[in-house]
C-alpha cells in the first residue's frame, strides 16, 4: 500500500461499522447511506489488502485485524477533530454555531426555558441540539458541549458538576384519585409501575430494598424517557423521574418521599481546547449558571 494514495476518508465509516455492528447501525450513526458505507469499507479492505468484517447474517462482525488497527483508527479520527477545533476556535467572535447534547427529557423539558433566556443573552449564536446519550460525540466534533449524567473518562475533555437530580416516585393524580396513593414502600407491589426495560437503573434500586421483579407489576417498560414521562402524564402508573420535571407539571405528584432511588450528577463538559473560542466559552458560562439555578429549583 501506498501511504500517499491512502484514502484517509474511509476511517469514519470503519469505526462506524466498528462501533455499531452492521452497516444499518452505521448508517444511523453518520447519516451516510447503507450502499455507500458498505464500498468504504471494501475500499479500505482493498487497500490495506486485509479482511476487516465478516459479514454474517446478523451484520457485521469485527476480524482480528479490524480490532488492531481501531486504535490507531480512533487516533487518526481524533486528530482530525482536533485540526477542526483549533481552526474554529480561534476567532473571539459570538456569532456563530454551538452545538449542545443533552439526553432526551433534559433536551424537552429542562433546557427550553434556559436556551430562550440565552437567546437574550446571546443573540448571535445559533444553538444545535443534539439529543443523545454517545460521551464520544464530543470527541467526534459532534458537539461542542454536553451536559451529562456520568463524568467522561478522556482526557481531553473538561467536566464541571453544576448539579444533580433526584430520581422521585411519582404519579398522575388521575391515577392516585382511581388506585389510591401509596403510603410506603411495600405499597408498590399493588400499583402499575413505570419503569426501564434494557436500561434496569429502577430495578437494581427497588431491588437493593427487598423489592424482585416478580413481586412488581409493570404496566410500560420503555428505555424512551419522553414516553415514560408521557404515559406517566396519562395516568398509566407510577413511575420514577427527575425531579425537575414534577416542578412544570402540578398534576403529577410526588409519592414515596422516604423511598431511597437513584441521584444523578449533572455534569457539563466541553473539550478543552474549545476554551480558546470566546462564542463556546460564553454558552458554557452561561449554562454552567442557569442550569445550576434551575436544578436547585427543582428541590
Amino acid at each position: 500500500m501506498n501511504d500517499k494514495n491512502f484514502n484517509w476518508s474511509l476511517i469514519p465509516s470503519f469505526l462506524a461499522a466498528l462501533e455499531q455492528g452492521s452497516l444499518m447501525g452505521a448508517a444511523r450513526a453518520t447519516g451516510v447511506s447503507q450502499p455507500t458505507l458498505g464500498r468504504h469499507i471494501a475500499e479500505l479492505e482493498q487497500q490495506l489488502n486485509v479482511l476487516l468484517f465478516e459479514r454474517t447474517g446478523r451484520g457485521l462482525q469485527a476480524t482480528p485485524n479490524a480490532l488492531a488497527l481501531a486504535e490507531a483508527a480512533q487516533t487518526m479520527q481524533t486528530g482530525a477533530a482536533s485540526f477542526s477545533r483549533l481552526a474554529c476556535g480561534s476567532t473571539a467572535s459570538l456569532q456563530g454555531l454551538v452545538r449542545i447534547a443533552a439526553s432526551q427529557p433534559v433536551a424537552c423539558f429542562l433546557l427550553p426555558t434556559i436556551l430562550a433566556s440565552m437567546r437574550l443573552a446571546l443573540p448571535e449564536v445559533t444553538v444545535a441540539l443534539v439529543v443523545s446519550n454517545d460521551v464520544s460525540n464530543l470527541l467526534r466534533r459532534e458537539a461542542d458541549i454536553a451536559l451529562r449524567m456520568v463524568r467522561p473518562d478522556q482526557s481531553s475533555l473538561i467536566a464541571k458538576r453544576i448539579g444533580h437530580i433526584n430520581v422521585q416516585a411519582c404519579a398522575h393524580i388521575d391515577y392516585l384519585q382511581r388506585k389510591g396513593r401509596p403510603q410506603q414502600a411495600a405499597d408498590l407491589v399493588a400499583h402499575d409501575l413505570i419503569a426501564g426495560d434494557r436500561n434496569s437503573d429502577i430495578d437494581m434500586g427497588l431491588l437493593a430494598q427487598g423489592f424482585a421483579s416478580q413481586d412488581l407489576r409493570f404496566a410500560l417498560r420503555s428505555d424512551d424517557l419522553n414516553a415514560q414521562w408521557a404515559a406517566l402524564k396519562a395516568g398509566l402508573g407510577v413511575g420514577f423521574m427527575g425531579d425537575y420535571l414534577l416542578r412544570a407539571e402540578p398534576s403529577v405528584q410526588a409519592v414515596l418521599p422516604a423511598l431511597e432511588l437513584p441521584q444523578f450528577p449533572v455534569w457539563l463538559t466541553v473539550h478543552q481546547e474549545l476554551q480558546t473560542s470566546a462564542r463556546i466559552r460564553a454558552v458554557y458560562d452561561f449554562l454552567a449558571t442557569r442550569v445550576a439555578q434551575s436544578l436547585g429549583a427543582s428541590r
